[in-house]
């Protein structure tokens, strides 16, 4: 964690909070730690192995003295429809920043319009240039499931 954590130089969205030093605390006992287990994760469609694995990391928890509680989580249904009008939105604005004015590839167009629409018809794959991507439309659906 310690590697990753904190600033990164290449990355404008990164932060700059102070990184805790995590090697410290990776030798404390987690007795009397409370665990919540989100119910709604262990549903239909869970990998075999993969229960059985949770479950037995979920027993070592207990036997080193962590409280473990069953917790609701009961939007979890909504998580990936959330994260795909969460991610389109958050790609459509941090795209825009290679728009040909200032950064990226530039193709000259009969309009800025047509200057937008041929730079990012040539500079960015198919999936980029789904009409989503840069519908200003995505970004209401995008705050709103932010707060739910």
């Amino acid at each position: 964690m310690q590697v990753i954590a904190g600033r990164d130089a290449n990355d404008s969205t990164s932060t700059t909070a102070p990184v805790p030093d995590y090697r410290s605390e990776a030798g404390k006992p987690v007795k009397g730690l409370r665990v919540g287990i989100p119910k709604e994760y262990f549903g239909e469609g869970m990998d075999p192995e993969v229960r059985k694995k949770v479950e037995a990391g979920i027993e070592v928890l207990r036997k080193l003295g962590c409280e473990i509680r069953e917790i609701r989580m009961p939007h979890t249904d909504y998580a990936i429809a959330v994260y795909y009008i969460i991610a389109t939105a958050e790609a459509s604005s941090n795209l825009a920043r290679y728009d040909g004015v200032r950064y990226g590839l530039r193709v000259d167009g009969d309009s800025l319009l047509g200057m937008y629409r041929k730079t990012r018809g040539a500079g960015f794959g198919a999936e980029v240039n789904a009409e989503s991507y840069w519908e200003p439309t995505c970004f209401l659906p995008a705050t709103t499931m932010r707060i739910i």
